[in-house]
C-alpha cells in the first residue's frame, strides 16, 4: 500500500510541513528532556503563562518539573557566543494548566527560536517563517502584527506610571475603549492624554494603511524606531502571501516581550494558532547582550480541523454570516428589537418560535439563543462570532475575548451587601456568600482581607439572615430587595452593563461585517439616548 500524507491527521501533517520549512530555512532541531529543575520556573515566574507546574521529587532528592515551557530551557542552555547566531525548531510537549477542563494538559508545539546576534534580516527572517509556517496548513489565514516598543514610547509620551501600565495593556488587548478611557484618567491622565491613547484602538487594519496612522501618531524616538521596524518588515511580508494585518492593540506580556509581537490564525479555529515576538529581556537573564526572537505553533489546535461541520454551517449563502449569541429574556429581546431596527432582524417572528436558532441570509445574520451564563462561552470558543453579556458574566468567566462596546443597557452594580448591623471584624475571614466566586476573590484579595467563599446559585440574600454568611456579594439594581429583608449595601465596586463581544479569531476573517454591525449600533444608541 503506498503511502500518502493525505491519510494522516492535520497536525500530523503539520509537523511534516513545518520540519521541512525550518530545516529548509537552515535552522536545526533542538533536542530536551522532558523534565528541568523545578527552580528554573520559580526564579522565573514572571515569563511563564501560569504559576502552576507539574512537579516531582528526583530519585537523588531534586525538585523537577515537566516543563510548561520550551523558550525557557531553550534560553537557559542555549548561550550563544558573541556576535554568533544560531536558529533553532523543537517540537516538544509542554503542560500547562487548562481553564476549560480545571486539570492540567498536554500541549504539542512547534516552534523556532533565533537567538544571539538578533538584527534587522533575523528579524524578517523569524516573521517570514511564521507566515509560511501559516501557509503550508493549507487553510485561509490572518497573521496580525504588533511592536510592544511603539506602546512602550507611548506609555512614556504620556507620562503613564509604571504600576498602571499593565492595566492599560489588558485594556487595549481586550479593545476595550469604554473602560481603557477609564483606566488611563484613574491613572492620572488628562483628558487630552487619555484620548490620545484610546486612538490606538484605531490602530488596526491593513498593514500599509495602518502603519501610516501608526507613523502620524508617533510622539518620541522609541515610537519612530518601532515604526521603522514595522516598514522595513513591510516588503518581506507582502510576498507571504496570506493576509498580513497590523493591530497595535495586540500586546504582550511586559515582562516577556519587548519589540515585534505577533499572532496567527486559521480560519474556523477559534482561536490563535501561532504565538511570537521579540523576548531579548529573558535571554539576557542568561546571556547578557543577546537579543532573541521565536513564536511557537501549537498543533493541538488543528484536531479542530477534522471535526465534522456544524449542521448550521451547511447551508451556503452567498454572504458571510454573521453569529451572535443572545442571552435569553428581556435584555436579549431589547438587544434584538435595537439590532433588527437597524437591519437585522429575521423573517421569522423571534418571540413566536420554539427554535434556538433563526436566521437570515440575506442580512447575514444568523442569531443563537443561550442562557445568559453561557454567552461568553459560546463567544470565546467560536461557536459565535459575536454576543451580548454583562460585564459580571464577562468578568466572572475571566473569557478572553474582544469587548468591543459598552451598550449600556441593564446597568446595575455589583456590591458586598450585610445586615443592617453588620460590623465587620478583622479577627477573622469573612464568610461571603455568593453566585460570583471569581469576582468576589479578587476584590477582596484587592482589599488584602481573608474570606471564607460559600457558593450560591440563588436567594443569596437568604444567607446572612440565616447566619450562613457574613455579608453577599451580588448584584443590585435597585436596592429593594435588600431593604425589604434587613440588608444594606456596603460597597459598590463594579459598574454593569451589557457589553458588545467578539471572538479573536472570528473578528480577524470577519472584522469588516462586525465593524459595520458597530457602527451602526453605536449611532442607534445614540439616538435613543438623544431622545431621552
Amino acid at each position: 500500500m503506498e503511502f500518502s500524507l493525505e491519510h494522516l491527521q492535520p497536525k500530523e501533517r503539520a509537523s511534516f510541513a513545518l520540519r521541512s520549512l525550518y530545516e529548509t530555512a537552515g535552522c536545526r532541531k533542538y533536542h530536551m528532556g522532558r523534565f528541568e529543575e523545578y527552580g528554573l520556573y520559580q526564579e522565573n515566574r514572571s515569563f511563564l503563562s501560569s504559576e502552576q507546574v507539574i512537579t516531582f521529587t528526583d530519585l537523588d532528592g531534586r525538585l523537577l518539573a515537566l516543563k510548561p515551557d520550551v523558550t525557557l530551557s531553550i534560553a537557559k542552555t542555549a548561550q550563544p557566543a558573541p556576535g554568533e547566531t544560531l536558529r533553532y525548531y523543537y517540537h516538544e510537549n509542554v503542560y500547562r494548566p487548562s481553564a476549560e477542563s480545571h486539570t492540567f494538559k498536554e500541549i504539542s508545539q512547534m516552534g523556532l527560536e533565533v537567538i544571539g546576534k538578533v538584527g534587522e534580516a533575523e528579524v524578517q527572517q523569524a516573521v517570514c517563517l511564521a507566515a509560511q509556517s501559516l501557509d503550508a496548513l493549507g487553510a485561509e489565514w490572518v497573521l496580525e502584527v504588533s511592536h510592544m516598543g511603539y506602546l512602550f514610547g507611548l506609555f512614556d509620551a504620556l507620562g503613564v506610571p509604571d504600576a498602571a501600565r499593565a492595566k492599560l495593556l489588558e485594556k487595549l488587548r481586550e479593545k476595550n475603549a469604554h473602560e481603557l478611557r477609564a483606566a488611563a484618567l484613574a491613572a492620572g491622565l488628562d483628558d487630552t492624554a487619555a484620548d490620545t491613547l484610546c486612538s490606538v484602538l484605531n490602530l488596526s487594519g491593513s498593514y500599509a494603511e495602518t502603519l501610516e496612522k501608526a507613523a502620524a501618531l508617533s510622539q518620541n524616538a522609541a515610537m519612530g524606531a518601532a515604526v521603522a521596524e514595522l516598514t522595513a518588515l513591510a516588503a518581506p511580508l507582502a510576498k507571504a502571501g496570506g493576509s498580513i494585518r497590523l493591530d497595535m492593540t495586540l500586546a504582550g506580556e511586559m515582562e516577556y516581550y519587548n519589540g515585534l509581537v505577533f499572532q496567527g490564525y486559521l480560519k474556523a479555529l477559534p482561536r490563535p494558532l501561532l504565538k511570537g515576538g521579540r523576548y531579548d529581556l529573558l535571554l539576557q537573564k542568561f546571556t547578557p547582550g543577546a537579543g532573541a526572537i521565536g513564536f511557537a505553533v501549537y498543533l493541538d489546535e488543528l484536531d479542530r480541523l477534522s471535526a465534522p461541520l456544524p449542521p448550521v454551517q451547511k447551508h451556503s449563502t452567498d454572504k458571510v454570516m454573521l453569529n451572535v449569541a443572545l442571552p435569553k429574556g428581556r435584555l436579549g429581546d431589547k438587544v434584538y428589537n435595537l439590532l433588527a431596527g437597524i437591519g437585522y432582524g429575521c423573517p421569522e417572528d423571534y418571540n413566536a418560535t420554539r427554535k434556538l436558532v433563526v436566521e437570515n441570509p440575506e442580512a447575514g445574520i444568523r442569531y443563537f439563543l443561550v442562557k445568559p451564563s453561557d454567552v461568553a462561552i459560546y463567544v470565546e470558543h467560536g461557536a459565535a462570532d459575536v454576543g451580548i453579556v454583562g460585564k459580571d458574566i464577562l468578568t466572572e468567566a475571566e473569557a478572553d475575548v474582544y469587548e468591543l462596546l459598552d451598550t449600556g443597557l441593564g446597568k446595575c452594580r455589583m456590591c458586598v451587601a450585610a445586615p443592617a448591623d453588620y460590623q465587620d471584624d478583622p479577627s477573622r475571614p469573612v464568610r461571603v456568600a455568593t453566585k460570583f466566586v471569581n469576582i468576589a476573590k479578587a476584590y477582596y484579595a484587592s482589599q488584602g482581607r481573608d474570606i471564607d467563599i460559600i457558593k450560591l446559585n440563588g436567594s443569596i440574600e437568604l444567607a446572612p439572615i440565616l447566619g450562613l454568611s457574613d455579608v453577599i456579594v451580588d448584584i443590585v439594581e435597585t436596592g429593594t430587595t435588600l431593604r425589604e429583608n434587613g440588608l444594606k449595601v456596603v460597597t459598590e465596586f463594579m459598574p454593569i452593563s451589557a457589553r458588545f463581544i467578539a471572538n479573536k479569531a472570528s473578528y480577524q476573517f470577519k472584522h469588516a461585517e462586525m465593524d459595520t454591525m458597530l457602527e451602526k449600533l453605536r449611532a442607534e444608541l445614540q439616538n435613543k439616548e438623544e431622545a431621552k
